[in-house]
């Protein structure tokens, strides 16, 4: 069992910055892939990023590559998520997710086994 939790939300302006955190149980966590994901109201869940467990490969989804870098401290057992120049279309809850099997797709929510709570990202304009 692996929990995930998530922290670094908050209502930011336009063109601002955030830095969200996921902590994850597990004494294996450097062998996971994160992922970052975010679910706006009304609409689906949608890929933000990914990383492998290495931390050498990431992915990113185009409405984010640019503006957002996804990284990780497997010493702490931590994957981030840095966003910069906040748009409000931004605005979503965003969860992180671990894949345990180190699964081939980064991008697909169901090669992920365990997600965090979730944590409100809102973009005022």
């Amino acid at each position: 069992q692996v929990q995930l939790v998530e922290s670094g939300g908050g209502l930011v302006q336009a063109g601002g910055s955030l830095r969200l955190s996921c902590a994850a149980s597990g004494r294996t966590f450097s062998s996971y892939s994160m992922g970052w994901f975010r679910q706006a109201p009304g609409k689906e869940r949608e890929f933000v990023a990914g990383i492998r467990g290495s931390g050498s490969s990431t992915l990113y989804s185009d409405s984010v590559k640019g503006r957002c870098t996804i990284s990780r401290d497997n010493a702490r057992n931590t994957v981030y998520l840095q966003m910069n120049s906040l748009k409000p279309e931004d605005t979503a809850a965003y969860y992180c997710a671990a894949d345990i099997v180190g699964r081939i797709r980064l991008s697909l929510s169901h090669n992920y086994d365990y997600w965090g709570q979730g944590t409100q990202v809102t973009v005022s304009s």
